[in-house]
């Protein structure tokens, strides 16, 4: 059954929506970042392979594909993409990691470009390009930013490549459509969730609040990372990186409903702009996709 045009963009922005409150629930859980990360990986790879298990119809088929070179590049993508935002976050600013993420629409446009000669509209770059400068607004220039030379370079490398992986990811996914993404993802995840255990030990896993990870691992990364995912086959990768970053910036909204922590003007301004630029080019997107479902109705008659 085909989709209508609008199906990958609208469901995209779904995925972002789920995985705002991610962030909240992680302060929540106060855990330490590689205790996360193994809570995070099992909880997520669990119910993703559960979900493979119970309604795939090709066991064999799929696990053939699992040991492809694409469904290795899944897997490996997922497991960096946990490591280093991990990493990121537990040795540098929070900011300049969060900059580094935003630089995913950038890298899927130019991936999507290398590797399947899909080019990027010139509406999508200019949204990209006010997004990132929200972001910059949001989340550079303030306290956060304190922090030594090393550490700092540290953040820019580790958001650089989550940003690189979740746009590998979201490319290699589009490229190839019959790839199981909820054993993939799955996989990549208890991968992830292993090397944090190993990291933290199995003594102090339990420190901390292990509801809320259980929350973010079960539920939010599982159903936002499906649909992310499954958005990707849909529309272009740069699409749904540009939308994944709603979360960037719905993220400390949360936390300031459930925590208290007071949002800066900075933070407004800048989120304000990236929710703005995403909702201009989604009715611009949305007119588009009307005006395309009109012209194959009338070449049908």
């Amino acid at each position: 059954m085909r989709r209508h045009p609008f199906f990958g963009l609208a469901l995209a922005a779904f995925g972002a929506l789920v995985l705002s409150p991610d962030a909240m629930f992680l302060r929540l859980a106060e855990m330490s970042g590689s205790q996360m990360m193994g809570w995070r990986g099992f909880f997520m790879g669990l119910s993703l392979t559960g979900l493979w298990v119970l309604t795939s119809r090709t066991h064999r088929a799929d696990l053939a594909l699992l040991v492809s070179g694409a469904g290795m590049t899944i897997v490996v993508c997922q497991f960096f993409n946990a490591l280093l935002f991990v990493l990121g976050i537990a040795t540098a600013p929070v900011a300049i990691v969060l900059f580094g993420v935003a630089t995913t629409p950038i890298w899927a446009a130019l991936l999507a470009w290398a590797l399947l000669g899909e080019r990027t509209a010139r509406a999508t770059w200019i949204t990209i390009i006010v997004v990132a400068i929200g972001i910059g607004i949001a989340v550079l220039g303030g306290e956060d930013m304190e922090g030594t030379a090393g550490a700092v370079l540290i953040g820019a490398f580790a958001g650089l490549g989550v940003a690189m992986m979740l746009a590998m990811n979201f490319v290699v996914l589009r490229a190839r459509p019959a790839l199981p993404i909820p054993l993939l993802i799955g996989v990549g995840a208890l991968f992830a969730g292993a090397a944090g255990v190993m990291v933290t030990g199995p003594a102090q896993m339990t420190d901390g609040n292990v509801w809320a990870i259980a929350i973010t691992g079960c539920i939010i990364l599982p159903v936002s990372f499906l649909s992310l995912s499954i958005a990707s086959r849909y529309t272009a990768a740069s699409n749904v990186s540009l939308l994944l970053l709603l979360e960037t910036v719905l993220g400390p909204a949360w936390v300031w409903l459930a925590l208290g922590e007071a949002l800066t003007p900075r933070m407004l301004l800048g989120g304000a702009i990236v929710i703005l630029a995403i909702a201009v080019y989604l009715l611009h997107a949305r007119r588009k996709a009307r005006q395309l479902v009109r012209q194959e109705h009338i070449t049908a008659r």
